[in-house]
This record gives structure tokens, C-alpha cells and sequence, in this order.
């Protein structure tokens, strides 16, 4: 592993941490001043009950999606990749692959009970070549190696907590407002400002380390294929079809700097990052090539266009 490798990874180890360590300090914050020396058994008793809520299944959102497996005759070229970086990654169980039909090139990874499942979309698998798409699953491969759909669960878990007791805070302010203005009991502004920022910064939180997981994926993929520049160009490939489609849409739209609202970092942060990989290893051993063949991917038939967009 790169000194460079390995201090970015540290940096993103140490900025998922602080970031998950803030979540819950807010939330404590919230339930103390809320409940006092009681906050902290209501938080856990919540807890407890939203882990054990049912949650959406990784079928419905992949059936929300219109996905269908991918069975190993329609794509063996893509089915040797993926179990190629099954081993390297040293998973348990390897990924089930799923077919989108969207012209959008983009993947997920998901899991249910245990099982790891990997979507992909049409318009990725004809858009990048093989070495970009071995990148981007090994992108995806890096979120199921290093837990990060359980992060991001815990995550949207203290979002949800956090934003419950708000509105119960702001209920229990509206119920003892009379009290307090007629009577000599000062108002809980402490309690007051928790209730207006809490919910606002808890999202910020989330949305951060969202980012900051991606940066870590983004580096893992690098280590896994050894060809960071592949997924480099992958992204900038990516994000170049989503520029076209917005403008066609809206010719005027001004490119967005907000990062503070985004899930995902820049793809000009991304590439930077990983061409930064990509000049330390030049000296390096060659990158991994799977079953570099002239096979397709995949043997579905194309889609139909028209006027320039693919019919479904």
C-alpha cells in the first residue's frame, strides 16, 4: 500500500468517524435538553425500536427500478469480472447481478440478509469500456467490503431520531407556551436553538459522510483493480452524459457549488484524487487486467433509439 494510499485512507477513516461521533453528541445534545437525565434511556429505547422496524427490501427498490437478474449466458465476460474482484476483495459471498434498462450509466450496490446485490444499468455497461466498467464494480465491490451500507444506515438511523424528536420538542414548546408566558419560568432557549438546528445539521452530517465514504470507495476500487486513471475516466465519462442530458433539458442551468447538500463529492475532486493515485504508481507494478478479451459484456440486443433517446 502507497504512503499516499495510506493517508487517505487514515484521513477518511478519522472523517467517518468524527462525523458519525457528531451525529450522536447532536443527538444526545437534543435528548438531554429535552428530557434531561431521561434523554439518554428515551434515545436508546428509540433506538431499539428503529432497528427493529421493518425497512424497505433491496427487491422493492430493485423492482422500482424495473431491474431483473443478469444471468451468467447473458453476460460471462461481466460475470468473470465481478467474481475476479469477489476474491480479490476476499468476500464471503459474491455479488448477484442485476440488469437495469436505463440509458443512465450508474450502479449500486445493496444488500438483503446477508446478500450482497449489485445493479447496473444498460446505458453503463455499453458506454465504458472494460476496464472503466471492471473500475466502477470495484467501486461498488469497496462499499460491501468496508460495511458501508451499515454506516449509512446507522446514519440515516440518528438522522431520523434526531428529526422524530424535534417535532416532539417543538409539540411539548407549543403545549407549555402559555405556561411560560404567564408565569416566571424562564424560556429553554438552549432547548429552543437545538430544536431550530438539530435537524438541518444532522442532514449536513449524513450528507458529509456520504461524500466521505465515497472517497473511500473511490480508494479502495484503486487498490483493488491497481488502476485508479481507469475509474478516473469512468467518472468523467459518467458525469459528462449527465452534463448532456441536463443541458438538453435545461440549456440555461448553471453548474450547482453547493457541495454542502450533495451525496456524492465532485467528480472533479474524485478524478484529482485518483490521478494523484495514478502518478505514484506509474513506477509501480503494471495494473490488473481481467480477461482482457474482444468478448462483449454483455449479448443483450441494444435498444431502439429515437430522436436521440433510447425507447424503452
Amino acid at each position: 500500500m502507497s504512503s499516499l494510499h495510506q493517508t487517505h485512507k487514515l484521513r477518511n477513516q478519522l472523517h467517518s468517524i468524527l462525523l458519525l461521533s457528531a451525529m450522536l453528541l447532536l443527538l444526545l445534545s437534543l435528548c438531554t435538553s429535552l428530557f434531561g437525565s431521561n434523554g439518554l434511556l428515551l434515545m436508546l429505547f428509540a433506538s431499539a425500536l428503529l432497528l427493529f422496524t421493518p425497512r424497505a427490501s433491496a427487491w422493492l427498490t430493485l423492482r422500482l427500478h424495473r431491474a431483473r437478474p443478469l444471468s451468467f449466458d447473458e453476460a460471462p465476460q461481466l460475470y468473470r469480472i465481478v467474481d475476479q474482484l469477489a476474491d480479490r476483495a476476499e468476500l464471503p459471498a459474491h455479488p448477484l447481478l442485476f440488469y437495469i434498462p436505463s440509458a443512465s450509466p450508474n450502479a449500486f450496490a445493496m444488500s438483503e440478509r446477508g446478500q450482497p446485490l449489485i445493479a447496473v444499468t444498460e446505458g453503463l455497461l455499453r458506454q465504458l469500456d472494460q476496464q472503466q466498467l471492471t473500475a466502477v464494480l470495484a467501486h461498488e465491490f469497496s462499499h460491501i467490503r468496508n460495511s458501508d451500507l451499515q454506516v449509512m444506515m446507522i446514519a440515516e438511523m440518528l438522522n431520523r431520531l434526531t428529526a422524530s424528536l424535534s417535532t416532539i420538542g417543538w409539540i411539548m414548546l407549543l403545549i407549555f407556551l402559555p405556561l411560560w408566558m404567564i408565569s416566571d419560568l424562564p424560556l429553554p432557549w438552549l432547548a429552543i436553538g437545538l430544536l431550530l438546528t438539530a435537524p438541518l445539521a444532522a442532514t449536513l452530517l449524513q450528507l458529509a459522510l456520504s461524500r466521505t465514504r465515497e472517497f473511500d470507495a473511490d480508494l479502495e476500487a484503486a487498490r483493488l483493480t491497481g488502476n485508479p486513471q481507469a475509474l478516473a475516466e469512468a467518472l468523467i465519462s459518467i458525469d459528462r452524459f449527465g452534463a448532456n442530458w441536463w443541458s438538453l433539458l435545461l440549456p440555461n442551468r448553471r453548474q450547482t457549488s453547493d457541495a454542502w447538500v450533495r451525496t456524492h463529492p465532485s467528480t472533479a475532486e474524485r478524478v484529482r484524487r485518483l490521478r494523484q493515485l495514478a502518478a505514484e504508481q506509474q513506477q509501480a507494478a503494471s495494473p490488473w487486467h481481467p480477461f482482457l478479451t474482444s468478448a462483449p459484456l454483455i449479448t443483450i440486443p441494444a435498444p431502439h433509439h429515437g430522436f436521440g433517446v433510447w425507447l424503452w
